[in-house]
């Protein structure tokens, strides 16, 4: 079972529902944003209560996020991207530090109307060389710092930029096709996520390129954690997805190309597929429906 947003031809608006093998039960609520104004108990006990839609038309899925709910991310939580981060970075203490301190790295990555989701297209930057899309798996969290369910996320990173200076970390990291998440949230209470495969492939004219695979077993910090920092000293009345890091990323060596495939794949969570396109002028189709989806 999947918790989904969409769109039909027989209604306009977006609306969120229950998909449980190809069955749509539509929640409720006005959008996620109300449905994450929600106790956990009382999201399932709406799921469980939702009626399927007989005859829903033709259906598209849209991206989990809406309203003021906010993306962030959290950086070096698997020993792979800690080692990564050195490899690349002019200062590679930094992250080194970070990997064993207390306080997680936590950064803003996108509003609501900035994601994409499957099928569309994710951006690498005009003025980075060195581009790479980083595979995690994601909390959807309610108002109340509670785990709602997961959901597959693409963090794409523009290692250069990062690399250089620190600093530049907002540029490397925010940008236009740079979040894209998985369109159906697993609920918290049918998964554990504590040994979930995390699978990143990357095709080139139908070719695998490069794959890797890791296992969300290897994080080095607990979920309650990084979403206690997230809600320590902010509120998220819309609720927020925050993704959890990355044990995956291509040596120094491999370079994204616009026309690349990127699969990521999570065990029991889902799949998400994005080509890549490079620079902001393929995504004005975000700023084209910010009012309506």
């Amino acid at each position: 079972m999947h918790i989904v947003r969409y769109r039909s031809d027989s209604d306009p608006r977006p609306r969120v529902a229950v998909l449980n093998e190809g069955v749509l039960s539509p929640l409720p609520v006005a959008g996620m944003f109300e449905l994450l104004s929600h106790r956990v108990e009382e999201i399932e006990r709406m799921c469980a209560d939702a009626v399927p839609d007989p005859s829903p038309g033709d259906v598209r899925l849209l991206a989990p996020t809406d309203g003021a709910m906010e993306v962030w991310a959290a950086g070096v939580t698997y020993l792979r991207s800690r080692d990564a981060r050195v490899e690349e970075s002019s200062l590679k203490s930094v992250y080194e530090l970070v990997y064993d301190a207390e306080r997680p790295e936590l950064f803003f990555k996108s509003p609501a109307w900035r994601v994409v989701v499957d099928g569309e297209p994710v951006g690498i930057r005009s003025d980075s060389e060195l581009n790479v899309p980083e595979p995690e798996l994601a909390l959807v969290v309610n108002r109340f710092e509670e785990i709602v369910g997961y959901v597959v996320c693409n963090d794409m990173s523009s290692r250069s930029v990062e690399g250089e200076n620190p600093l530049y970390l907002p540029q490397a990291k925010v940008y236009a096709g740079a979040c894209a998440l998985s369109s159906g949230i697993r609920p918290a209470w049918e998964v554990d996520p504590s040994d979930l495969a995390i699978r990143l492939t990357i095709t080139r004219e139908g070719t695998v390129i490069w794959d890797g695979t890791t296992s969300t077993k290897q994080i080095r910090r607990p979920f309650t954690q990084l979403t206690a920092y997230l809600f320590h000293s902010e509120d998220y009345p819309h609720g927020a997805v925050l993704s959890t890091g990355t044990g995956v990323v291509p040596d120094l060596d491999f370079l994204l190309h616009a026309g690349d495939l990127i699969t990521v794949t999570i065990d029991e969570i889902g799949e998400l597929r994005n080509p890549v396109v490079a620079g902001k002028d393929h995504f004005a189709f975000l700023m084209a429906r910010l009012g309506g989806a």
